[in-house]
């Protein structure tokens, strides 16, 4: 993803935000706010950001999942499915 071509100026947002708001949308290419010349804001389309959440949750409970391995707290997979068809034997679902 090039970033360079759609770095815009604070000043750009402020008299053209309709157009910069379609621009993101239609082109899925999120837009670099500068302020005095610097990187301040990022403007992306609402779909990118709703997957850039999910894609962040998935690997947070990675990373909780490799730590909790690292620190032996896990079960083997043939316990763990047997606990589960226990607890679902006891509330009259299986």
């Amino acid at each position: 993803m090039k970033l360079q071509k759609s770095i815009k100026p604070i000043s750009y947002l402020k008299q053209n935000t309709s157009e910069a708001i379609n621009e993101v949308h239609e082109n899925n290419c999120p837009m670099v706010i500068t302020q005095n010349g610097e990187a301040k804001a990022v403007l992306i389309d609402i779909t990118e950001y709703e997957q850039n959440l999910e894609t962040m949750a998935v690997l947070k409970m990675l990373a909780q999942s490799k730590e909790s391995f690292k620190n032996g707290a896990y079960k083997p997979a043939k316990k763990a499915l047997s606990g589960i068809r226990n607890r679902l034997k006891d509330k009259g679902i299986v």
